[in-house]
C-alpha cells in the first residue's frame, strides 16, 4: 500500500455497540446520543500520520442486526483491518464477537487479517457486564490489539491511536514501513489473526476488575 491508496478498515459487531459514533467522533463529529442503528454499510475516509508519512484509510461502518448480517458480508471484500466492537454492558454483544463475528471474518478472509477488539462504553461502568480483564484475554488468544474506551466521554484519542497501530502492523505484514519510523507502542509484536479457541477460567479464577 501506497500513501496514497486508501486502505480498507472494517468495524464488525452488533447493533448498537457504538460503531458508528466511534467513526463520527473520529471524524470530528460530535457524539450523538439518539444514533440511529445502522441502515447500510457506508465509510468514512481519514488520514492516519505514521512516522513522517501520511495514510489514507477508509473506515466502514456495518450494519450488525441479525436480520441483515447477510448483507455486511458483501462489504468484507479487500478488507485489511477488521475492528470488532462490543459494549461492556451488554454481555451478549461481547459472546456475538465469540459465537459469530470473529468465525465469520475468519471463514471469509482468512487467518491473516490485523485485528483490534475495542471494548466500548466505559461510561457505562457501573453496568458493566464485561470486565476488562475478560476482554483482554480474548483479543490476547485470538492475537488482536485490545482498548476500552467510550465514544460518549473519552474523546476519539484512544480509538486513533488503535488505528494507528494496527495501521503499522499491516504495513510492518507487508514490508511497506521502516520499523524504526514507529514510536515504540508501536513496535510491539505484529499481531495477525489466529483464530484459537478461547478457555474460559472459572469464575474463581478470575479476578475482577473494575472499570471506575
Amino acid at each position: 500500500m501506497m500513501e496514497d491508496e486508501d486502505l480498507k478498515i472494517i468495524l464488525l459487531g452488533e447493533s448498537g455497540v457504538g460503531k458508528t459514533n466511534l467513526i463520527n467522533i473520529t471524524m470530528g463529529q460530535e457524539f450523538n446520543e439518539e444514533e440511529a442503528s445502522t441502515g447500510g454499510s457506508s465509510f468514512s475516509q481519514k488520514k492516519l500520520k505514521l512516522g513522517e508519512k501520511e495514510y489514507n484509510v477508509k473506515l466502514w461502518d456495518t450494519i450488525g442486526q441479525e436480520k441483515f448480517r447477510h448483507l455486511t458480508k458483501l462489504f468484507y471484500s479487500n478488507s485489511k483491518i477488521v475492528i470488532f466492537v462490543y459494549d461492556i454492558s451488554v454481555k451478549s454483544t461481547f459472546d456475538a464477537l465469540k459465537e459469530y463475528w470473529v468465525k465469520d471474518i475468519n471463514d471469509k478472509l482468512g487467518q491473516n487479517i490485523i485485528i483490534g477488539v475495542v471494548g466500548n462504553k466505559i461510561d457505562k461502568c457501573l453496568e458493566e457486564q464485561v470486565t476488562q480483564e475478560e476482554g483482554e484475554e480474548y483479543a490476547t488468544s485470538i492475537g488482536a490489539r485490545f482498548i476500552m474506551t467510550s465514544a460518549k466521554t473519552e474523546g476519539p484519542k484512544k480509538f486513533e491511536e488503535l488505528l494507528t497501530q494496527l495501521l503499522g502492523d499491516y504495513l510492518k505484514k507487508i514490508g511497506k514501513h521502516d520499523p524504526n519510523e514507529l514510536e515504540e507502542e508501536n513496535s510491539n509484536t505484529s499481531k495477525t489473526f489466529e483464530l484459537k479457541k478461547h478457555k474460559k477460567k472459572s469464575n474463581e479464577e478470575k479476578k475482577k476488575k473494575k472499570c471506575c
